[in-house]
């Protein structure tokens, strides 16, 4: 039988295969720490008012009109959420200096604080997984997450990229060290 008879995939494509199914199974795996680093406040947001919190934290005080678009909603629904928000004292409206009929939104300290906890325990339960790993098994996934990064259009770097963090997650997230 000659090698194009063979049935199934090419050995690049069982490679491609494999590298899929792993790399899903880790974004569900990542999926899981996330919203159990979330549980722990989930009486206090949602998980797109947490989305909301963290875009406040990274980018600073916003518009109402500019917030919905970087998470993808209509204004009504934004404005629902900054409303809850608001009542629970994790945001805060000021007049904006620049134009007194809009209002600019912002952390406040408890809003500050939930995006910090919230962080804290993902990364400390990301840094339990990796520590049970062998050295080489952490650079080496390192070189591949760098390489996975790269290789996707929605880095912040690629010409033609998307919105890498169109969820209002960004590299910059507050970090707290474990």
């Amino acid at each position: 039988m000659a090698t194009g008879d063979r049935a199934g995939p090419e050995p690049g494509a069982r490679d491609a295969d494999a590298v899929t199914k792993a790399v899903m199974t880790a974004s569900r795996l990542l999926v899981a720490v996330s919203a159990r680093s979330l549980a722990a406040v989930q009486d206090q947001v949602t998980l797109p008012q947490f989305r909301l919190l963290v875009m406040l934290e990274q980018h600073g005080p916003g518009k109402l009109v500019g917030l919905a678009q970087q998470l993808g909603v209509n204004p009504s629904t934004a404005t629902r959420m900054i409303d809850r928000l608001y009542a629970s004292g994790l945001v805060d409206r000021q007049a904006n200096p620049d134009n007194r009929r809009e209002n600019l939104l912002a952390l406040t300290e408890a809003g500050h604080r939930i995006v910090s906890e919230v962080t804290a325990r993902r990364r400390a339960e990301i840094g339990a997984i990796v520590s049970r790993m062998e050295p080489e098994q952490r650079s080496a996934l390192v070189e591949a997450l760098t390489a996975f990064s790269e290789a996707s259009e929605d880095t912040p770097t690629h010409p033609h990229g998307r919105d890498l963090y169109p969820l209002g997650w960004s590299e910059a997230t507050p970090s707290v060290e474990t």
